[in-house]
């Protein structure tokens, strides 16, 4: 069986089995505060097992797009050295939502698994959760006594707490789990060990491949378990390993999920590929074929590479991958990118988001390849000249802090730092550039560590946000918890009517005041999260049942959503006259200003960012009123018109915005008409990454002080300039510079060469060589015309010329050609370098450096005269 006949089997046995079959969600997520990626299958459902919607079916199957990176589930380190870890996977499950728990899910699993797959009943094993008496859990019998109807009892193994009870988090759903090991070794190896004493025990052919989870329980913060009112299952198989048991194969990699990829990667780099687990050259393509998995989804989904969050993890991704190449494959151009045609060709049928952005994903990928490229270049200098002074302070470790400085603010990869140093007989300290990387990774921690506390319910009653219409109202707190930062003790509160709008969409979350007749407190933001509308404000009412009004930041929400109306107008302009290929890939909505990022692979034009500006600031002129449809079924309103964004999970009815021919589905607040926008100015247009685009842009409040300031600003130059026509007089100081500085030039080339005819005879005799060591104040640039002549004149010399120009210690160093291969001015200036803390570079014949240290000169001065 093929990937994709696996798949399909997969979905068609669940759907005959009452399950509705829903698309997968985006990989990366967009408004969830507690993780980045999806994780596992269960993290489109979230909401669905905490009670907070309404599931669309009782029974439903996927297959999920999965990334592990990062966190608790981090298996980014493994990829490559064995044959079944990944970072982006995908996970075959099916779900229940209070329908069939442990019984059925048992027996779906194992018929799927024999009848419909016909695995061998002899390759399975199964595991139960044990118990744990700490906890008071007792071991699963049902799920025991289920899988005795199918299986063998000496094939079904207790298993503990770690590997047979399941949690989403450090809170949360949970419940006892019951894994399901295939044995893929030879009858031989079957005969010798036991596929029982294998389970769990990291055995690359004894694996888990499927993982049944009832959930039962819900994890509070305080750790303790509280029984759900309805019980679950969650499953989540292995689509990777389900194909390498089907296919027979001992590995992950030699599967058809891999195979093409593999291929490409030996036909673009020239090498072989064994399968060798130990073998270096291996393990690169294996990360090679993973990693631009995990790069091209997360990038079709949304998510570009950047440094901070959700797009350094998918940089840092792409980067181990290049590395890898670049090392081990001998790769030294950009070649990732053209895999991204081969992935399309194995997955764009199932997954439409790699056929719709596979241009993108590509430009991207190439974009990032070139970049890193560069930074492995210049990094390889920078360890070159680190080695070099390594050994001239005749040390065998390279400094600890320098090595971790490349990895940091360079981007250098530490392994291959260590790698040059040990071909040059150095090393790195590991356990310092641990310590360093540790105490890095603690800061951060620090900076974002925060504690959340159990929520207290006041009052079970559904949450309902009325802020699309008022910007107060009259509400109770139904829940609250306290939570402690390094900033202090905060609460989180869930109002009964709240008129906050959460963060998401690119738009900033609400601000305002919670008070009643006795107190007020500060919203210092709102957000939302697992479904519900999260406060947090500055202290606990004293009682917290009291009625209380709730107040937006008015003028603020104002501009925000000013803002947000206007991007919508930016996006249909865009389209007209850049064309339909312009879609949104990121934005911000706040009350300052907009960002809004969208694919286009050139630079706008003036010309195209007047004439975008235009058509945005007619349609505020026309006072286009607001349609907004609450409540429409998705598909009516794609056939209406409306834009979709890639990268976005939608539900079966969505809102829709409508500005006359501009419609997009959203959930951000909105003006009521396009006048209330004032008007529109784009500040910027910039790259945001091969081939996105981003502008930056005003309106509103913003858009009329922006104006005045420049017109402030007209008037001062005007009494400065005494003249109104600006223009002409700043080009008539233009025109006078200009002239004044070719008089300075010549009276510098003037000065110039008195100097020389005189540092022609200061030269001192060395032995059988020449040395010059003057102080100038000439400036860096007639000091080089100088050196210049002077080692093309004076043979078998050296030149130091040390300058203190504009009060900047600067020292230039020359070495005639005959004497090149016996000094380095390169060498000789960073030597000297030191007496002015300062730094440089060049060539064997010339070099320079700058300084912070003017009275380091004399020192300098001192030290050139003994060379």
């Amino acid at each position: 069986m093929t990937s994709q006949e696996i798949r399909q089997k997969f979905l068609d046995y669940f759907k005959s089995k009452g399950h509705l079959i829903v698309p997968s969600a985006p990989i990366v997520l967009k408004d969830d505060p507690t993780l980045m990626f999806s994780n596992s299958g269960m993290t489109q459902f979230k909401d669905f097992f905490l009670g907070y919607k309404t599931p669309t079916a009782p029974r439903i199957a996927d297959t999920q797009k999965c990334l592990r990176v990062s966190g608790k589930h981090n298996d980014l380190d493994d990829v490559g050295r064995d044959t079944y870890h990944h970072t982006m996977f995908e996970m075959l499950g099916n779900w229940s939502f209070g329908d069939y728990f442990k019984k059925d899910a048992i027996a779906f699993a194992w018929e799927l698994l024999t009848g419909v797959y016909g695995i061998p009943k002899e390759n399975l094993y199964v595991t139960i959760f044990e118990g744990d008496a700490s906890e008071n859990l007792e071991r699963d019998q049902d799920a025991y006594d289920f899988w005795k109807s199918h299986i063998s009892e000496d094939r079904i193994i207790n298993g503990n707490k770690k590997d047979n009870f399941w949690e989403m988090g450090e809170s949360g759903p949970c419940g006892p789990c019951s894994e399901i090991h295939v044995d893929l070794r030879t009858p031989e190896e079957k005969a010798k060990v036991s596929g029982l004493e294998l389970v769990n025990n990291d055995h690359p052919q004894v694996v888990e491949v499927w993982n049944l989870v009832f959930m039962e329980f819900n994890r509070k913060a305080d750790k303790t378990l509280e029984k759900l009112p309805a019980q679950h299952v969650d499953t989540g198989m292995g689509f990777e390993r389900l194909c390498m048991a089907l296919q027979g194969k001992s590995s992950n990699y030699d599967t058809d999920v891999f195979t093409p990829l593999i291929a490409k990667v030996e036909e673009l780099s020239g090498k072989k590929y064994t399968g060798i687990l130990e073998d270096e050259k291996d393990i690169a393509i294996r990360v090679v074929v993973d990693h631009i998995r995990a790069v091209s989804f997360a990038i079709a989904d949304g998510q570009l590479p950047s440094n901070g969050g959700a797009g350094y993890v998918i940089r840092r991704i792409l980067r181990r991958g290049i590395s890898y190449s670049y090392r081990f494959l001998g790769m030294k151009e950009p070649f990732l990118y053209q895999l991204v045609a081969v992935l399309q060709e194995q997955m764009g049928a199932f997954f439409p988001e790699l056929e719709k952005q596979g241009k993108l994903v590509s430009e991207v990928i190439k974009s990032e390849e070139e970049s890193f490229l560069r930074t492995i270049e210049n990094g390889l200098i920078r360890v070159e000249k680190l080695i070099q002074q390594t050994i001239a302070d005749d040390q065998k470790v390279l400094p600890t802090q320098e090595v971790f400085e490349l990895y940091d603010t360079y981007g250098f990869p530490d392994d291959l730092t260590r790698i040059i140093a040990e071909e040059k007989g150095l090393t790195i300290d590991e356990k310092g550039f641990k310590q360093a990387l540790n105490e890095q990774k603690q800061r951060s921690k620090a900076d974002s560590a925060q504690k959340v506390y159990d929520w207290v319910t006041l009052e079970e009653k559904p949450e309902n946000f009325v802020g699309y219409d008022q910007f107060e109202s009259e509400t109770y707190i139904t829940r609250y918890r306290k939570v402690e930062n390094k900033d202090g003790e905060f609460y989180q509160v869930v109002l009964s009517e709240s008129p906050f709008y959460p963060e998401g969409g690119g738009q900033v979350g609400d601000k305002g005041v919670l008070e009643n007749a006795t107190e007020s407190f500060e919203v210092l933001e709102t957000k939302k999260e697992n479904g519900l509308i999260i406060s947090l404000i500055n202290g606990l009412p004293k009682d917290a049942g009291a009625v209380f009004y709730a107040k937006v930041n008015v003028s603020e929400r104002k501009n925000s959503q000013a803002n947000h109306s206007v991007t919508h107008l930016l996006h249909e302009a865009l389209r007209e006259v850049l064309g339909t290929h312009v879609e949104q890939k990121g934005s911000f909505v706040g009350p300052d200003y907009l960002r809004f990022d969208f694919s286009h692979f050139n630079k706008m034009t003036d010309e195209e960012l007047t004439l975008v500006e235009e058509k945005v600031n007619a349609k505020i002129k026309q006072n286009i009123a607001l349609q907004e449809f609450r409540n429409i079924p998705i598909q009516e309103a794609l056939e209406r018109g409306a834009m979709a964004l890639f990268g976005e999970k939608y539900g079966d009815s969505v809102r829709m915005i409508q500005f006359g021919t501009s419609m997009e589905l959203c959930g951000g607040t909105h003006v009521k008409s396009t006048s209330e926008i004032g008007h529109f100015k784009i500040i910027s247009e910039s790259s945001a990454a091969a081939g996105i685009r981003r502008i930056e842009a005003i309106s509103g409040d913003k858009a009329e002080e922006y104006f005045k300031n420049l017109e402030k600003q007209i008037s001062e130059l005007s009494q400065l300039l005494k003249s109104k026509d600006i223009v002409r007089s700043i080009e008539k100081l233009i025109e006078e510079n200009t002239a004044l500085k070719s008089e300075v030039d010549a009276l510098k080339k003037e000065k110039a060469k008195g100097e020389i005819s005189e540092w022609k005879g200061a030269y001192e005799q060395k032995g059988d060589k020449l040395l010059l060591v003057k102080r100038t104040s000439l400036d860096a640039g007639s000091v080089k015309d100088i050196v210049f002549q002077l080692k093309k004149e004076i043979p078998t010399s050296i030149t130091v010329i040390l300058s203190d120009a504009d009060g900047k210690p600067m020292i230039t160093v020359g070495v005639s050609d005959d004497l090149a291969g016996i000094y380095q001015a390169g060498a000789l200036i960073k030597d000297l370098a030191k007496e002015i803390q300062g730094g440089g570079g060049g060539n064997p014949g010339f070099a320079t450096a700058g300084g912070k240290n003017l009275d380091g000169l004399e020192n300098a001065y001192q030290k050139a005269l003994n060379l």
